[in-house]
C-alpha cells in the first residue's frame, strides 16, 4: 500500500496535495474488484516530489501573437535546440515546432506540435534554482484550426495566453478565453511584441480586465519602450531583470530599479497588491491591518489565486528580441499548477447515475489515459495520450473504456515535434505518444482493474462544405486520405450527397478546407477539383404546431398501420447536453406499445436530417408524443417510423418553419485612413457593426456578418485598403435568413426535387 505523507514539509503552494494526502487511508480488502481512487490510492512521498517539479502548458493566442516564435525561444533558453529560427525564416528551415512544409511556406502554425523541456526555474526571492519539467504544446492561432487548440487545452494543466502588445485582446483571443473557462484551465498572460512601435501594456492589462472578464495585474514593468526595451523590472521581488549576451541568453538580475521608473513600478505594485487582495483572503486581511504584505506573501497569494482561476498575472518581453522569455519561465513554474493540484474526474461505468470519480496522479494507482489527438506517422497512426493516473509502459495491455477492446502498446515515444524520443515508461501527470494503437479522438484507456472513462472535447459544427472530385480518373489514394483527415480531425467532416452524388468535405472555414485539400496534393499526390463552397444553412420551427397522422398501407399480404398524436414546438440548447433536438413521449395507457416508441423516436430523428425548405438538417426542434393507435396485426416498427416521419413534415409546414444562416464574427484590421472604406464594405455585406475601436495610425471594427455574405471578402478588402487590411472572423450562432432569401433558397431546392422539369 502507498505509504500516506502528511501535510508537515510541503510548502504553502503545494496545499491541495497536503489536503490530499493527510487522510489516513484504510488498506484495500483482499478482494479488490473495483478500486475507487480517492479512497484507496494517495501520493507517496516520491509522488509528491515528481509532480512538485511537473508543468503541462499550451500557448495560445490571437493568429500572429507570437506563439511559435515564442515558443521557439523557450526551446532554445532551455537548451532544446542549438539554434533559433524564425516562422517566416530566410533560411527555408523554419521555427521547430511548424514542422509541416506548409506551415513554413503559410508562416502558421495548422497542427499542434508537444514537446518537452527542462528549466532552472529561478526564485528571486530566495535566489536559488530548482529543475521543473515542462511539458510544451504550440496551438494554432487561426479560428479555423480551433480544434487542435481544444484538445490541447481539454488534457493542459495550465497555459500562456499570448497578447500582442499593440493589438491586444483581439477576436480569437476571446474564444481562447472561452475554451480555456471551459476546461478550467489556469493561465498566465504575455504582453508580446513589447518592441514595437505603439506598444502600450497597461491598456492590455485593463482589455484584459474588461473583454476577459478576469482579475489581472502586471507583475512587470517594462525597461524602455519600443525599441529601447531591453529588460523588465520585477514587482513581486523588486528586482531590474536584463537580456544580455548572444540571443538574450544571459540574464542579469541587478537591485537598481532604474530611477526614471521608480515612481511608476511602485503604483503598479501598489495596483498589483490591490487586484490580489480582491482575489486572495490572506492578502486582503493583511491589507485591513494596515500592513503591507512581505515578497514572500504577494508570491504566493499570485500562485493560489491563478491556481484557483480568479487571477492572471501579467508578464511582458519581446520573443523576437529575445528579452523577457526566462522570466516567463520562472513565472510558468512559480505560478501556474502542477498535476495534483487540478481536479481530474472520470464516470464510473459501472456505476450509472453515480457521482464523478476523482483521479489521483499517483504512479502506483490503476492506469487512466486520455488519447487527445490522431497522426498518420510514417510507422502508423500516431495516438497523444495524457496520463492522468497511474504508469503506462511500453508492452503493457491497456483497455479501451469505450469499444472495451484490449490492446499492446508496441511503442511509447515522447514527442519533441515532429522528432520522437523512445521511451520505456510514462508516469501520471505526463503527456506521450503510442503507436500503432487504434482508437478516436477522446478515446479513455485504462489496464482493465478500473471501468472509468472521461469526459470528452467539445467539437464544433461545421459551417461551410464544398463538393470535391479528383482530377483523372479516382484512385484508392482520394478515399484514403480523406479518412485519414476524418480521423485526425473532428470537425473535418466529408459526406455524399445522395442526389448529385458528389463527395462533400465540411469545414471550419474556407482556410480549413483549402489547406486540406493541398494536403491532398502533396501528401497523396491526388489534385482535386473544389467546387463552390457551400453554407452550412439549417432549418427549425418557430411556433407549436399538433398532428394527428395514421399511416396506412395494404398491398396484399400482411399491412401497414401505425397512428401518432402530438406537436412539435420549438426548443433552445440545452447547456447541459449541447442539444437543441430532443424526443419526448408522454403516452399514458399503452395506446401505442412501448416496443414501438423507439422506432417513433428514430422517425422522427430521420426527419431533422432533412428539412423540406432547403434540404438542410433541422435543428431547434422537440417532438411531443402524447397519443396514438395500432392494429394487433399490421403494426410495426417500419410502420410507426414511416408514421412519426409523415407526421414530422405535415407538422413542421404549419409550425412557421425558417431557415437559419451561420452568423460570423469578423475583425477588420486596417490603416485609419481607410476606415471608411472598410465600414462601407462591411455594409454592402449587410454586416452590424458592432464595435469600433481608433489607436495611433490603425483601426478595428468588429462586426456581425452572415457567412453566405463573406465569400470573396479577403479580395475586395485587398482592394479597398491597398493590401494593408486584414481579417479573421469565428461563428458565433444561426440566425434566420431575411423572408427574400428564404423564398430564393426554397425555390432553387424546388428545382433540384426529382420531377421539377416535367
Amino acid at each position: 500500500m502507498p505509504q500516506v505523507v502528511s501535510s508537515q514539509g510541503i510548502c504553502t503552494h503545494c496545499e491541495k496535495i497536503a489536503a490530499a494526502t493527510a487522510a489516513a487511508v484504510k488498506p484495500a480488502p483482499a478482494a479488490t474488484p473495483e478500486p475507487t481512487p480517492q479512497a484507496q490510492y494517495s501520493l507517496t512521498a516520491s509522488d509528491n516530489e515528481r509532480l512538485r517539479h511537473q508543468r503541462n502548458i499550451g500557448v495560445s493566442a490571437h493568429i500572429d501573437s507570437g506563439k511559435t516564435t515564442l515558443t521557439e525561444r523557450v526551446l532554445y533558453y532551455t537548451g532544446r535546440i542549438r539554434e533559433i529560427h524564425e516562422v517566416r525564416g530566410r533560411d527555408s528551415v523554419g521555427a521547430k515546432m511548424d514542422s509541416m512544409d506548409l506551415e513554413r511556406e503559410k508562416g502558421i502554425t495548422i497542427q499542434s506540435a508537444a514537446t518537452f523541456c527542462d528549466w532552472e526555474a529561478t526564485d528571486l526571492g530566495k535566489g536559488t534554482k530548482t529543475k521543473y519539467a515542462i511539458n510544451i504544446i504550440d496551438t494554432p492561432g487561426h479560428v479555423d484550426f480551433t480544434i487542435e487548440v481544444e484538445r490541447a487545452l481539454r488534457v493542459l494543466d495550465g497555459a500562456i495566453l499570448v497578447l500582442c502588445a499593440v493589438a491586444g485582446v483581439q477576436s480569437q483571443t476571446t474564444t481562447v478565453d472561452r475554451q480555456m473557462r471551459r476546461y478550467n484551465v489556469p493561465r498566465i498572460s504575455f504582453i508580446n511584441k513589447m518592441d514595437r512601435p505603439g506598444a502600450n501594456p497597461w491598456r492590455i492589462v485593463q482589455q484584459i480586465r474588461s473583454k476577459l472578464r478576469i482579475p489581472a495585474a502586471a507583475v512587470h514593468v517594462p525597461i524602455g519602450v519600443e525599441d529601447q526595451f531591453k529588460g523588465v523590472v520585477d514587482l513581486v521581488h523588486w528586482k531590474a531583470v536584463y537580456n544580455e549576451g548572444v540571443k538574450g541568453i544571459d540574464v542579469v538580475v541587478s537591485d537598481e530599479i532604474p530611477e526614471s521608473l521608480l515612481e511608476l513600478a511602485q503604483a503598479k505594485r501598489r495596483e498589483l497588491v490591490e487586484q490580489l487582495a480582491e482575489v486572495d483572503e490572506q492578502i486582503g486581511e493583511t491589507i485591513l491591518m494596515d500592513e503591507q504584505p512581505t515578497n514572500l506573501e504577494i508570491a504566493d497569494a499570485i500562485r493560489r489565486a491563478t491556481v484557483d482561476l480568479k487571477f492572471s498575472p501579467v508578464f511582458m518581453g519581446s520573443a523576437i528580441k529575445n528579452t523577457g522569455v526566462q522570466a516567463l519561465l520562472d513565472g510558468v513554474c512559480n505560478y501556474l499548477p502542477n498535476p495534483a493540484e487540478r481536479e481530474v474526474l472520470a464516470h464510473d461505468m459501472n456505476q450509472s447515475g453515480a457521482p464523478q470519480v476523482s483521479l489521483t496522479p499517483a504512479a502506483d494507482a490503476p492506469l487512466v489515459g486520455l488519447a487527445f489527438k490522431l497522426e498518420e506517422g510514417r510507422f502508423g497512426q500516431l495516438t497523444y495520450m495524457r496520463v492522468y493516473q497511474g504508469s503506462l509502459k511500453k508492452a503493457m495491455q491497456i483497455f479501451n473504456a469505450r469499444t472495451g477492446k484490449k490492446v499492446k502498446v508496441p511503442r511509447l515515444v515522447r514527442m519533441h515535434s515532429n522528432e520522437m524520443e523512445d521511451v520505456e515508461s510514462i508516469g501520471p501527470g505526463e503527456i506521450c505518444a503510442m503507436f500503432g494503437v487504434e482508437c478516436s479522438s477522446g478515446d479513455t484507456f485504462t489496464d482493465g482493474s478500473t471501468n472509468f472513462s472521461m469526459t470528452s472535447m467539445f467539437v464544433p459544427d461545421p459551417v461551410i462544405s464544398l463538393s470535391l472530385k479528383p482530377k483523372g480518373l479516382e484512385t484508392p489514394n482520394f478515399s484514403r486520405a480523406l479518412n485519414r483527415f476524418q480521423k485526425e480531425d473532428p470537425t473535418f467532416k466529408v459526406h455524399i450527397d445522395h442526389e448529385s452524388k458528389e463527395t462533400i468535405i465540411s469545414g471550419m472555414g474556407e482556410l480549413h478546407l483549402e489547406i486540406y485539400v493541398e494536403r491532398m496534393r502533396r501528401e497523396y499526390n491526388v489534385d482535386c477539383i473544389t467546387g463552390k463552397p457551400q453554407v452550412a444553412f439549417r432549418e427549425t420551427v418557430s411556433e407549436v404546431a399538433n398532428f394527428s397522422y395514421v399511416h396506412k398501407k395494404q398491398t396484399g399480404g400482411a399491412g401497414q398501420y401505425a397512428k401518432v398524436i402530438g406537436l412539435i414546438e420549438p426548443m433552445e440548447m440545452d447547456p447541459e447536453t449541447n442539444k437543441d433536438v430532443a424526443f419526448e413521449s408522454v403516452i399514458m395507457g399503452g395506446t401505442i406499445p412501448t416496443n414501438f416508441i423507439p422506432a417513433v423516436e428514430k422517425g422522427f430523428y430521420e426527419a431533422l436530417e432533412k428539412g423540406s425548405l432547403s434540404g438542410n438538417p433541422i435543428t431547434g426542434c422537440r417532438f411531443v408524443l402524447k397519443d396514438g393507435g395500432f392494429h394487433a396485426v399490421d403494426s410495426s416498427e417500419l410502420a410507426f417510423r414511416l408514421a412519426a416521419i409523415g407526421a414530422f413534415r405535415e407538422a413542421f409546414k404549419l409550425a412557421g418553419p425558417k431557415i437559419l444562416e451561420p452568423i460570423m464574427t469578423v475583425e477588420v484590421v486596417a490603416p485609419v485612413e481607410f476606415q471608411s472604406a472598410v465600414i462601407g464594405g462591411l455594409n454592402t455585406r449587410r454586416g452590424t457593426i458592432i464595435d469600433s475601436e481608433v489607436r495611433d495610425d490603425e483601426f478595428t471594427a468588429i462586426a456581425e456578418v452572415a457567412l453566405n455574405d463573406m465569400f470573396g471578402y479577403s479580395n475586395q478588402l485587398r482592394g479597398s485598403t491597398q493590401g494593408k487590411g486584414e481579417f479573421s472572423m469565428e461563428y458565433k450562432c444561426h440566425l434566420a435568413v431575411l423572408p427574400n432569401i428564404q423564398k430564393e433558397l426554397e425555390d432553387e431546392y424546388r428545382k433540384t426535387m426529382p420531377g421539377a422539369k416535367k
